[in-house]
């Protein structure tokens, strides 16, 4: 069970300006936890200039949900031979990834969301969550009008810990009655949680190699090898913060081993691909929040 957090106050952001910021994340309602891992709220302001910032937001594959309560939409750039902008809204569905994706950081911002497990998605948004994957979708898109409704519900609600209740009323309202996760899945996730061997994971679920990886897929948003690496990739980014409050860095290759990478080069090469940055960069940036990290200069 995650305990209730909260960071409130000014702190230093990356470019050496003063933000007020305020955080707080913790588990859900008993009944919400089979699907939902954590509700959360973040919100600050800057004081500095009129420049934006940047930040990429590193991969945990799984889903999430946010609301803006600010004005300011969400606001993503769109990867590709010409990097484009996409703005989803102020109610939106993150799918689940294996990469990271960047957004704006905008001057003034409250967002209140839910991380969400493996399964949510068909109970929550009648879709599996396959159909999400990479993807950033309008709420609007799956509620309708509801989605703008429970945002006026959040801004009303005014104290941060009264718009986490909030929330969470409203995912309690919007779940059917909770059924378990299919047994293979199920199996195959707490399998994952300690080993990465895929074919032991089929072998276990005693379905066929591809009936296994479509159900998982389906269920999950990633395959089965793809949610290996990412799972990889969060244990290096809980060693790096856990080393950052003690001041111990270990050297990267013994990180690179410890997590279970066939060398350094390898390492070094996922590690860019997840997080968009390299692990030297990521470490001297000391991010507050591990998976947000501010984008390098262009």
């Amino acid at each position: 069970m995650l305990p209730e957090q909260g960071v409130v106050g000014p702190v230093m952001a990356s470019n050496g300006e003063v933000e007020h910021v305020v955080r707080m994340t913790r588990a859900p309602v008993p009944h919400l936890r089979p699907f939902v891992r954590c509700v959360w709220l973040s919100g600050r302001r800057s004081a500095g200039g009129i420049s934006e910032a940047r930040e990429n937001v590193l991969p945990t594959g799984e889903m999430h949900v946010v609301f803006r309560l600010s004005d300011d939409a969400v606001r993503l750039i769109v990867p590709g031979p010409v990097s484009s902008e996409s703005v989803p809204g102020h109610a939106v569905v993150g799918g689940p990834r294996a990469a990271y994706y960047t957004k704006y950081t905008a001057r003034l911002a409250l967002s209140v969301g839910a991380q969400l497990r493996a399964g949510a998605a068909e109970a929550l948004f009648g879709a599996p969550a396959a159909e999400f994957t990479g993807r950033h979708v309008a709420l609007e898109a799956l509620w309708g009008r509801q989605a703008e409704l429970v945002r006026d519900r959040l801004i009303k609600a005014g104290d941060p810990a009264r718009q986490l209740d909030v929330l969470e009323t409203v995912l309690s309202e919007r779940f059917p009655a909770i059924t378990a996760l299919h047994p293979a899945v199920a199996g195959a996730l707490a399998y994952f949680a300690t080993a990465a061997s895929v074919r032991e994971a089929v072998r276990r679920s005693g379905y066929s190699h591809r009936g296994f990886v479509a159900l998982f897929r389906r269920t999950v948003g990633l395959t089965p090898k793809t949610y290996t690496r990412v799972l990889r990739f969060q244990r290096v980014l809980a060693e790096l913060s856990a080393t950052t409050d003690t001041g111990d860095a270990s050297p990267w290759v013994d990180l690179a081993m410890r997590a279970g990478y066939s060398d350094q080069s390898h390492f070094n090469r996922e590690f860019r691909e997840f997080a968009g940055v390299t692990p030297e960069y990521y470490r001297r940036a000391a991010p507050a929040a591990s998976h947000h990290v501010a984008s390098p200069a262009l």
